[in-house]
């Protein structure tokens, strides 16, 4: 019986394999890289010292840093930031819609005026329009309500009580940032399969239930990431109001070195603040891909890490 089964084994098993025969199984290689160990090791020096002599250096002032940090006058103007990068970027929003619309409108009208939007406020530094906002009564001293075409006035006001440099700040950037948003919104609209909407034309849906159920959910994956870039790059893009007496966190920061002459030392409380800020907004931007990107397969492009180190060095060259 037992040797039964042992021919049965044998047999079942077929011939044992040599020595050299035998399958090794693959093995992952790591060779090594002294180059990059190498830049590694120089690289972490470099930051070591770098931040050791930023600590030491006492010419940076840190006590006045940590008196500054939450100073009222400071608090304020981060305030002022925060209220103009929100407003403007949903005014931005609301005219971007608008104008990417009438850019794909099938009226020449309505394309003509969009194109010569974009182009104009696209064209022209920021800067500048800021100033012209700024300085908007040397050509209209009073703005009123009342029959166009030089018809009688209902009721004016003075230019100067009107816009202030809050006001200035707001028409400069929510304007600006329209343009910019108008060429999001377009590229997202545009990436929909046309098929889909002629389906849902064929099902009877009217043309702003297509957009709002079939278009819109599908455009807001492409439109939501470069949105969240724009947002970022808005809340240091503020800083540009400082020539305008916008009361904004660099100007409030400028204003108070120019009396007790701690220059760097205050440069330094407005730059802690925005690095804050934009560290919230990314990781604020990294949920919201995540969010929009659900049922398609593919999730919010980077980790966290990455988003929020792209952010930080993002500089709204785009301008």
């Amino acid at each position: 019986m037992d040797r039964t089964v042992d021919k049965q084994d044998t047999a079942g098993a077929g011939p044992a394999p040599d020595g050299p025969d035998l399958v090794q199984p693959n093995r992952i290689s790591h060779p090594l890289r002294p180059g990059r160990w190498l830049a590694a090791g120089v690289t972490a020096l470099v930051l070591v010292w770098f931040g050791w002599t930023i600590a030491v250096n006492p010419n940076l002032h840190w006590d006045i840093v940590v008196a500054y940090q939450f100073d009222r006058v400071i608090l304020e103007g981060l305030w002022v930031t925060i209220q103009l990068t929100v407003a403007s970027m949903l005014i931005g929003v609301v005219l971007g819609v608008v104008v990417a619309l009438m850019q794909i409108s099938s009226s020449r009208i309505l394309r003509t005026g969009a194109m010569a939007y974009v182009w104009f406020f696209r064209g022209t530094p920021l800067l500048v329009q800021l100033i012209f906002w700024f300085n908007i009564a040397l050509i209209f001293p009073e703005v009123g309500l009342g029959v166009p075409f030089g018809g009688p006035k209902l009721v004016t006001w003075e230019t100067n009580a009107l816009i202030t440099g809050f006001v200035a700040a707001l028409l400069g950037l929510s304007i600006n940032e329209g343009a910019y948003m108008s060429e999001i919104v377009r590229a997202g609209l545009r990436a929909v399969d046309p098929g889909q909407q002629e389906a849902a034309a064929a099902l009877g849906m009217s043309r702003s239930k297509i957009m709002q159920r079939v278009v819109l959910p599908q455009a807001m994956r492409i439109i939501v990431p470069p949105t969240g870039n724009q947002f970022i790059s808005m809340l240091k893009t503020t800083s540009l109001v400082s020539v305008i007496a916008g009361a904004d966190l660099l100007t409030v920061a400028q204003r108070l070195y120019l009396t007790n002459f701690e220059v760097i030392a205050l440069l330094i409380v407005a730059s802690i603040w925005y690095l804050v800020l934009t560290t919230v907004a990314s990781v604020g931007q990294h949920y919201l891909e995540r969010r929009f990107s659900r049922g398609f397969g593919t999730t919010a492009s980077g980790t966290l890490r990455g988003r929020i180190g792209r952010n930080l060095r993002l500089t709204g060259s785009a301008r």
